[in-house]
C-alpha cells in the first residue's frame, strides 16, 4: 500500500499545481503536454480524481487515529 499511496499521493500534488497554473496563468499544463481533449490528458485527469478519492480513506482513518489521543489531551 505504501507504493500506491506515494503514487496518489504524486498524482494529487500534480492536479494542485495544475489547478494552480490555470488560476494564476490560465495555463493548463496537463492539456499543453498531452494535447486539450485527449485521451492522454482525460486520463490523467481521471487518474487524478482518483488519487483523490482514494486519499480520502488515509485522511478518515488518520482523523480516528488522532481522536483518542485528542480526548486523552483534554481530561
Amino acid at each position: 500500500m505504501k507504493t500506491l499511496n506515494l503514487i496518489t499521493l504524486i498524482l494529487i500534488i500534480v492536479g494542485g499545481l495544475n489547478w494552480g497554473l490555470v488560476g494564476i496563468a490560465n495555463f493548463d499544463l496537463v492539456a499543453a503536454i498531452f494535447g486539450a481533449g485527449s485521451g492522454l490528458s482525460r486520463l490523467v485527469y481521471a487518474l487524478v480524481g482518483l488519487s483523490a478519492l482514494y486519499q480520502i480513506g488515509p485522511l478518515l482513518k488518520a482523523f480516528q487515529l488522532d481522536e483518542p489521543r485528542a480526548e486523552a489531551a483534554r481530561r
